[in-house]
């Protein structure tokens, strides 16, 4: 079994490889759009508005393939969060032959094989606990930030048009009232302190947590409603096929263009205002009632 340092030094590699490819390309150009950095303590923080700065030719051009190679803590600014993720939407257009596409093709796969091999090596192969996945990697990789290791690239071949925009929603997924239980009494055993408070302190707040869950009916529909911070989009459409596809844009997406096709138009991400969201279609949802706060747990009204 590969280890996790030569799969990140493979990993490290083939993204060189891929940069300097695209780097070198006469045919290459990219449009970005620069958010403003997160600050350490201001993870958590409530956005209403973002404004993005628009950056288009050379200039794009290095700050995407930075943005792909941006892969330690030491890159950032000492003043800059390391929890929050780092994003940088936009498109990067690459005009090729088809036998320079298969090349070009091959090496972002080999990447993103990489990277999803990185991935599975910590949270599946390790057999490491989830609570000591931090450790696990950081004793090997010092200032890694997984989640742009383990991110994949994007890229899609010959669209009509490329345009931007902002997903504000939920992730909602049903949760197993026994299951839960048992995981909240299993940390009871075994409390752990926690930011600001103590074992003691938190061994009470999962005590309230357990008898709260015990009073819901055994029966009932428990969800978990999580919300998921805004974040930029990518609209891929297509107009032969009549289909468009809709991508998370927290990286440029690569655009691989026919050197006898027309470049795809490309919009471009507005700023951001929570104020003046117009939403299209909104479904009747079902009332729930809050259980634990703390993990979103609802309780779904019959």
């Amino acid at each position: 079994m590969i280890s996790l340092t030569d799969c990140f030094n493979q990993l490290e590699s083939a993204l060189n490889t891929l940069c300097k490819a695209i780097r070198l390309h006469p045919s290459r150009t990219a449009e970005v759009y620069q958010l403003p950095e997160i600050l350490k303590g201001e993870e958590n923080n409530t956005v209403n508005t973002i404004s993005v700065i628009p950056v288009s030719g050379e200039g794009a051009v290095s700050l995407a393939l930075s943005h792909y190679q941006r892969l330690f803590i030491f890159d950032n600014d000492q003043e800059i969060s390391s929890k929050s993720a780092i994003r940088l939407p936009g498109v990067l257009l690459i005009t090729l032959s088809p036998a320079q596409r298969k090349i070009m093709q091959q090496q972002l796969n080999e990447v993103n094989r990489l990277k999803q091999q990185l991935a599975s090596i910590v949270t599946e192969t390790s057999g490491v606990d989830k609570t000591q996945r931090f450790e696990f990697v950081h004793n090997q990789i010092k200032g890694l930030i997984t989640l742009n290791a383990y991110r994949q690239i994007q890229s899609v071949t010959s669209p009509s048009s490329v345009r931007f925009g902002w997903a504000n929603k939920h992730i909602i997924q049903k949760v197993d009232r026994d299951t839960l239980l048992s995981q909240l009494e299993e940390q009871y055993q075994n409390p752990r302190a926690i930011q600001s408070l103590t074992r003691e302190e938190r061994q009470v707040y999962l005590a309230k947590e357990i008898s709260a869950l015990k009073q819901v009916p055994e029966d009932a529909i428990l969800k978990i409603k999580r919300p998921v911070k805004v974040q930029p989009i990518a609209r891929v459409w297509y107009s032969e096929a009549q289909k468009q596809v809709q991508y998370a844009c927290a990286s440029p997406l690569i655009v691989f263009c026919d050197e006898n096709e027309e470049k795809p138009v490309t919009g471009v991400l507005p700023d951001y205002d929570a104020e003046n969201i117009k939403i299209r279609h909104r479904p009747k949802a079902k009332k729930l009632i809050p259980v634990i706060s703390r993990l979103y747990v609802y309780m779904e009204v019959m």
